[in-house]
This record gives structure tokens, sequence and C-alpha cells, in this order.
């Protein structure tokens, strides 16, 4: 196992039976939720929809719902959003403000 960062803070790195690299994720002490958490929070969400054992898909009538969260919560800017919501009809006019 090799370290890497500065002499503060390092990131252990472990080896894989098949040769690659794996984080050690025990530094971040558990403050992540899990997938199952995180899937159940946006199975909850407008701009998803829930289909069951088929899983999620994107829900086109919420697009502007998604694109809020895109610009606001992820600081993505209008032009990334427009370029990556195709089905997006009601972009043009969408309140960025």
């Amino acid at each position: 196992m090799r370290s890497l960062g500065d002499d503060d803070s390092e990131t252990q790195v472990g080896h894989t039976d098949h040769g690659g690299s794996s984080p050690n994720l025990s530094a971040i002490n558990g403050d992540y939720p899990t997938a199952r958490e995180v899937y159940a929070d946006l199975r909850s969400e407008p701009y998803i929809t829930y289909r069951g054992n088929r899983g999620i898909e994107l829900n086109k009538s919420n697009f502007d719902k998604l694109a809020d969260v895109l610009y606001y919560d992820c600081g993505w800017e209008a032009w990334e959003i427009d370029s990556r919501l195709k089905h997006y009809e009601g972009i043009g006019d969408h309140d960025w403000a």
C-alpha cells in the first residue's frame, strides 16, 4: 500500500487482486450516503420517474426542476444544461435568476 498526499493529510491507495488500485475510503469516516439512500432520495424527486423493478428514469416533463438543480446546486452554466438536456423544450424560456 502506498500513501499519496502532503505531510498533514494522506490518502491510502491499495492494490486489488487484479492489479489495479482502489482507494481506501476509511479516511472519510462514513460521512457519505449509501447507494441505497441516494437511490431512495432520487426516487422522490419530481424529475425522476420510478418504474419499480425496472428502475428509475428522467421525467422529461419536469426538466425545468432538473435544470434548476443542475444550475443552482451543481453550478452548471445554462449552456451546459442546454447541451445535455436535449429534450427540454422550455429551456429558451427558463428563468435562471
